[in-house]
């Protein structure tokens, strides 16, 4: 019997046309574990699905693996959307991924996202409203587990770093369905009794749906109105919750989250040496600043002292005195010259002098002169001055 032949390319052709053109295999979800994952320099991703009985080699382009919220990794179990077809180079057929999502935890990623866009929205994350983490607390309050590891961690780093410090633990549920609520209570137990400076909020590692309580909406409000500042160390460092969004700081881990929130006795007594250091160091050179200008100004002092002052005042009033007393004297002397020559000029010209030569001078009783005979008819009593003194006499006329 006679059989024709075909080449190698058209059977594998045949085969992806018979492949591309099934209606399950171009629009399927297949789940499995993931493994031989390599993310190839192009942004292609490779890898291949398995279970317990087989496995399927896998491909994610670029544009495909670009909208992944997550980074998958061997081990992780997986839900694929996409299509089978075949690579007729080698024939070979694999699945051709479009979306890749964690496998039981696809809707817990959705809502996720939308309570994180919703919050973003209202401004909970914005970081105007994140409140400065106290530098030196006194009193830390911690939320988490009473039995837990993280509260181990917490304790240990803590008391590690200073065993100054009081911690306040709040019992409270981790995981489940009534943890937020005990979580909420938590922050407004220490938010009303105010006895705490800062709050941790902490849990150990897990997968989403354990964390899933760090992720309700009424604990992101509740920390967004806590007048205590709020840290968070919820899960490993690449762990992210709702709560690491709105709280006040992030750590990655409860260890790290003690480490924020502790500061290290020895940094501190180090910190109050250098400072102490430091001031001492201020004050010896303000006070040989000060001692200075002390004796600066005291010397000012001296050289303006009012004492001084008086002296030298002194000392001027007496010699404006000896210049006054000599002004004077100038003076004096310069008018007794101008008077001694009025004087003789005076007595040049004195009328008195004529009655040396034996004349006289008569007056009325009015000390007025007379000096005609018409005048004296005028008077009965005149006054007559020689030149050794006054005599008065009665007027009578005996003949003109």
């Amino acid at each position: 019997m006679y059989e024709k032949s075909i080449t190698v390319s058209f059977l594998n052709r045949y085969i992806k046309k018979s492949l591309d053109s099934d209606y399950i295999l171009n629009n399927l979800s297949v789940k499995g574990e993931i493994s031989n994952f390599k993310l190839h320099n192009s942004g292609h991703i490779y890898f291949s699905l398995k279970d317990d009985g087989s496995k399927i080699n896998c491909v994610m382009f670029k544009s495909s693996a670009y909208t992944l919220k997550f980074n998958p990794k061997n081990g992780d179990k997986v839900v694929v959307q996409g299509r089978v077809s075949v690579y007729e180079k080698d024939g070979s057929y694999q699945l051709y991924c479009n979306t890749m999502k964690k496998d039981g935890i696809g809707d817990l990623y959705l809502a996720f996202e939308e309570l994180k866009e919703k919050l973003t929205k209202e401004g909970l994350f914005d970081l105007e409203h994140k409140k400065d983490i106290p530098r030196y607390p006194q009193n830390i309050g911690i939320i988490t587990s009473p039995t837990g590891a993280a509260i181990r961690d917490i304790i240990n780093v803590s008391t590690r770093r200073n065993n100054k410090l009081n911690l306040l633990i709040y019992p409270s549920l981790v995981q489940g369905d009534k943890a937020h609520t005990t979580l909420v209570e938590g922050i407004e137990y220490f938010n009303k009794k105010k006895n705490v400076d800062v709050i941790i909020l902490a849990r150990g590692g897990g997968s989403i749906e354990e964390l899933w309580a760090f992720n309700n909406e009424s604990l992101a409000y509740a920390i967004y109105g806590s007048k205590i500042p709020v840290v968070t160390g919820v899960g490993h460092e690449t762990d992210f919750t709702i709560v690491d969004f709105v709280s006040d700081r992030r750590a990655p881990t409860p260890s790290a989250a003690a480490e924020i929130v502790t500061p290290a006795l020895s940094d501190i007594l180090n910190n109050i040496k250098d400072k102490s250091d430091l001031l001492r160091s201020n004050m010896d050179r303000i006070f040989l600043e000060k001692s200075v200008a002390l004796k600066s100004l005291e010397k000012e002092l001296k050289l303006y002292s009012p004492e001084k002052y008086i002296v030298h005042q002194y000392e001027i009033v007496d010699s404006l005195k000896e210049k006054l007393l000599q002004k004077m004297q100038f003076k004096i002397s310069m008018e007794k010259e101008i008077l001694a020559r009025y004087n003789s000029l005076l007595c040049a010209h004195n009328p008195l002098n004529i009655l040396n030569k034996g004349y006289s001078i008569i007056e009325s009783e009015e000390q007025k002169f007379i000096g005609s005979k018409e005048e004296i008819k005028k008077y009965e009593k005149i006054s007559i001055r020689f030149k050794d003194g006054k005599v008065k006499a009665n007027i009578k006329i005996l003949e003109e």
